[in-house]
């Protein structure tokens, strides 16, 4: 059951990795695809829907590229 999700700005994002080493679920992951700096940003991987929306990420990210969204009924 998906509990929450996370959002990334991937035109913001310069790709430091560090919402992917913040991430306990490791989610996290760079994408392939380079954004217009010529960064790769980091993007979400949740196919099992492990993501607690602990905030972790969105607080580490410098740039704040991140928005975590909780739902209030999980959906299956």
């Amino acid at each position: 059951m998906k509990k929450a999700y996370i959002e990334i700005d991937s035109e913001r994002c310069k790709g430091c990795g560090l919402c992917i080493n913040a991430c306990p679920q490791k989610i996290i992951r760079f994408s392939t695809k380079f954004n217009s700096k010529g960064y790769h940003p980091a993007e979400q991987y949740d196919p099992q829907e492990k993501c607690p929306g602990c905030g972790f990420c969105y607080m580490m990210c410098p740039d704040t590229c991140i928005t975590v969204y909780k739902l209030s009924q999980p959906v299956r």
